[in-house]
């Protein structure tokens, strides 16, 4: 399944984009991208992010949605390609670069988001070893363990200038909340079906998602099937990226992807095996700590 979380405000109250600095602009594009796996046998739940700069090439003759234009071939960052040819495009260029094929849709804007985690009873942890400031989204997080709701949560998941760890501390953030959630859903909604009914159709959403978009029912039967999955038994990582590319005129600094551990990174997934152990690569402009490619368990992310 391609998950995505866009960049909307549709749906906000003034108040809200004022109280959770959301500003007013958007870019109409996903901010957020993941390939989830789940197993055949529903033991084991692979999460790979593709960053939104990662760099893209778009095939020639589709149309812009938003322009009537019909592109010729170009280069542009990932999270355009919601922009430019909505669902049905983003997922057929996620299955260009990775060679995976995508049985499943499921795009979350802001709204929907913040009521979605509101649907989770007491709120879903978060835990920070250090305080965790961002300027620019406004979350302020003591050390320890916060539980979040639906505007706190929007803040933190994305907060990229709390840490220096830009993009990448985001996506960390949104791996280690989407831990969190799984664990808490397990502990207490996954046991109630007519909670887990109405928070299904809440992520889900009335917006039409293309046809191979997710519905409530089998959002609902996902869920059943993950029940009994524990922690230990889903991975995260981020795809393999070997460093920022010259910048490009029209487009700005992207990310290239290191296309050899990529490849062996979404192989992989085809082949229903766990996320590989690759040996270390670093990329060669990225500052030391950020970029690498690192498979960490779920169990590891879970707040104690």
């Amino acid at each position: 399944m391609l998950v995505v979380g866009l960049d909307s405000r549709a749906g906000l109250t003034d108040d809200e984009k004022e109280r959770y600095r959301l500003g007013h602009h958007e870019c109409a594009c996903t901010d957020v991208m993941m390939l989830m796996h789940v197993s055949a046998a529903g033991d084991r739940v692979s999460v790979v992010s593709l960053p939104r700069d990662s760099l893209a090439r778009f095939p020639a003759g589709h149309v812009d949605r938003g322009t009537g234009d019909r592109h010729g071939a170009h280069p542009a960052k990932i999270n355009n390609a919601w922009k430019e040819g909505g669902p049905a495009f983003t997922i057929r260029t996620v299955e260009a670069m990775t060679k995976v094929p995508v049985d499943r849709y499921l795009e979350v804007d802001f709204r929907r988001f913040m009521d979605t985690v509101d649907a989770v009873k007491g709120g879903v942890p978060v835990c920070t070893p250090n305080r965790l400031k961002d300027p620019v989204t406004g979350i302020d997080l003591a050390p320890g363990t916060t539980a979040l709701h639906g505007g706190a949560a929007l803040q933190y998941v994305r907060s990229r200038r709390a840490d220096g760890k830009m993009d990448f501390g985001r996506i960390q953030k949104q791996q280690k909340f989407l831990a969190n959630l799984h664990h808490t859903l397990r502990r207490g909604l996954l046991n109630s079906p007519d909670a887990l009914r109405a928070f299904a159709t809440t992520l889900r959403g009335g917006t039409n998602q293309g046809e191979r978009g997710i519905t409530a029912v089998e959002l609902v039967q996902l869920a059943g099937r993950l029940k009994n999955l524990p922690p230990a038994r889903t991975e995260f990582a981020v795809v393999p990226i070997s460093g920022f590319n010259p910048d490009i005129e029209g487009v700005g600094s992207t990310l290239a992807w290191d296309k050899r551990q990529a490849a062996q990174v979404f192989a992989a997934l085809r082949a229903d095996r766990p996320l590989p152990k690759l040996a270390a690569a670093t990329p060669n402009n990225i500052p030391q700590g950020l970029g690498e490619y690192r498979p960490v368990g779920g169990g590891t992310l879970v707040c104690a």
